[in-house]
């Protein structure tokens, strides 16, 4: 079993905690990186949709902006994704959150969807997302 869950930090201040939904294409992609066949997890969006997150979802519903992951630690059955988005950078009422293995496109592990997390233009956000095989 896979489950998920993440903490945004805007301005090194945590503001939400939620869990996720790790998808079927998430699923499949575990399964096919265990035969070497994929690429990593490289990357995590952000965006403003509102839909709620569903087994069949592969991208986010709005997405607004993707960037790198700056850190990926794995700890006995768990994985934890770090991104970070500075000040100027995904300036937005972000509702949604996704975690893919490309800079564009991509096979998208987990999405969720959170009360929304204003991130002003002077705002930094870090999310770290969490994803524990069970």
């Amino acid at each position: 079993k896979l489950t998920g869950a993440l903490t945004i930090a805007v301005n090194d201040e945590i503001v939400q905690e939620t869990e996720n939904l790790v998808v079927t294409a998430g699923k499949n992609w575990v399964a096919d990186r265990m035969n070497n066949a994929n690429a990593v997890m490289s990357h995590m969006a952000v965006g403003t949709g509102t839909t709620a997150a569903a087994a069949g979802n592969t991208a986010l519903v709005t997405e607004t902006d993707r960037n790198a992951l700056t850190s990926t630690t794995v700890t006995d059955n768990a994985v934890a994704y770090v991104a970070t988005w500075a000040a100027g950078d995904a300036t937005a009422a972000i509702t949604e959150a996704g975690i893919f293995d490309a800079a564009s496109s991509g096979d998208m592990l987990a999405r969720t969807v959170f009360s929304v997390v204003n991130k002003g233009a002077a705002d930094s956000m870090t999310i770290t997302w969490t994803i524990t095989v069970s």
